[in-house]
């Protein structure tokens, strides 16, 4: 399986080879072969990488092939859609950029005029900064096209907005300016900051590897994804939850507050859940040495760990990414503090850091009980969840 690249090569003349002589013997379709590569590419994160996904079905001729090998790039999969403001408001700042900027370039000493103060020794700095305005809107009228392409114009753009009201205060603080002349703050940086951060924020969630794979693809179902997802000792979900009914939860990343309260919540009540029969399983989207130490750390080394790197678990079980309401609202910094104080610090993100929580409890590999989280802070009740049937 190493290196990733030559295995992909291979694969894919296996693919163009059976094609071309038109195997298509299913004989072996079912076979452990299949299932046992499957089982250690996600095992080794090959599945799970980010990058590709293989579902591998054996034919049998005189040799085993992989027909048919579906290659498909996470990459490429389309993303949701712009925000429809946001090309109307970068438009916008680029007009108005651009007017600004000339006038200050053309006209030097009519904002001075305007605000009561004497002109500047030398108004050929302010004309300066009037060009420099005027080369920003030139670059909001390239964002305008494509703001996730061109984010990184849009963040200089606000860092500009947001250093700029800080200059002036602390010249304004100090005599340099006077408080009147502040009020060009308003219309030049001002109004701009929550449009541009809503446009940097809709940009991190839906790029990358992570922001565009949401939903299974064509072809794929919850229970190919359960028969391919391994842990730590190479069983798979699918088996695990026809030995007996399965508490899955999926958390967020291994450095969220909430998950790290979670998996203590579930260490409390693990004895009281593995002892009526129900067996445990956790989703995370960290590295195996990551989960091995969450594992000890919390004292569940006896329950089922995944690593889901490519969220195709996530996916199976519905759970989307989060908004800005459910990740940062008012609530989660209200449950934040109490969380933090018992000892469950904010740490290094490692996955995808939108990702929503969840729980489930499967049988039989059909889920019987279903827990979405509403915000990333909403504490799950795992004894009462896992335990009371009549929910």
């Amino acid at each position: 399986l190493q290196p990733e690249g030559c295995f992909l090569k291979t694969i894919r003349r296996f693919e163009a080879f059976a094609r071309w002589k038109d195997i298509s013997c299913p004989s072996l379709s079912s076979s452990f072969l299949a299932r046992s590569i499957d089982s250690v590419m996600w095992h080794h994160g090959l599945l799970l990488s980010g990058s590709f996904q293989l579902h591998s079905t054996v034919y049998c001729s005189y040799w085993v092939l992989f027909e048919p090998v579906q290659i498909r790039r996470h990459m490429n999969r389309d993303s949701s859609a712009h925000l429809r403001w946001g090309k109307p408001w970068l438009l916008a700042a680029g007009v108005y950029n651009l007017l600004w900027g000339g006038s200050v370039i053309l006209f030097p000493s009519y904002y001075f005029s305007l605000v009561g103060m004497e002109p500047l020794n030398h108004l050929s700095i302010w004309q300066s900064l009037g060009m420099v305005i005027g080369l920003y809107g030139f670059g909001y009228l390239l964002a305008a096209q494509d703001y996730r392409r061109h984010w990184p114009i849009v963040l200089v753009g606000l860092l500009g907005k947001i250093a700029g009201p800080i200059g002036f205060v602390w010249s304004a603080w100090r005599g340099d300016l006077t408080w009147a002349f502040g009020a060009m703050i308003v219309t030049n940086d001002i109004i701009w900051w929550a449009p541009f951060a809503m446009l940097l924020w809709d940009t991190a969630r839906f790029s990358g590897e992570y922001g565009r794979q949401r939903g299974l693809a064509d072809g794929e179902s919850r229970d190919a994804v359960l028969k391919l997802a391994v842990d730590q000792n190479h069983r798979n979900l699918w088996d695990l939850s026809h030995q007996r009914p399965t508490f899955v939860l999926l958390l967020r990343h291994a450095g969220c507050t909430f998950c790290k309260e979670a998996l203590a919540d579930l260490s409390a009540k693990r004895q009281e859940i593995e002892s009526a029969g129900f067996g445990i399983a956790v989703v995370t989207m960290s590295h195996p040495e990551t989960m091995a130490d969450l594992a000890k750390t919390f004292k569940l080394e006896t329950a089922s760990w995944f690593s889901d790197r490519s969220c195709l678990l996530y996916r199976a079980f519905e759970l989307q990414r989060g908004t800005f309401w459910q990740l940062f609202g008012p609530h989660v910094w209200k449950r934040a503090i109490p969380a933090i104080l018992r000892g469950h610090f904010v740490g290094r993100i490692d996955g995808d850091g939108f990702q929503m929580p969840g729980a489930f409890l499967i049988h039989r590999g059909e889920i019987q009980k279903a827990f979405r989280h509403q915000h990333a802070a909403q504490r799950l009740p795992v004894a009462e969840f896992v335990l009371d049937q009549t929910q």
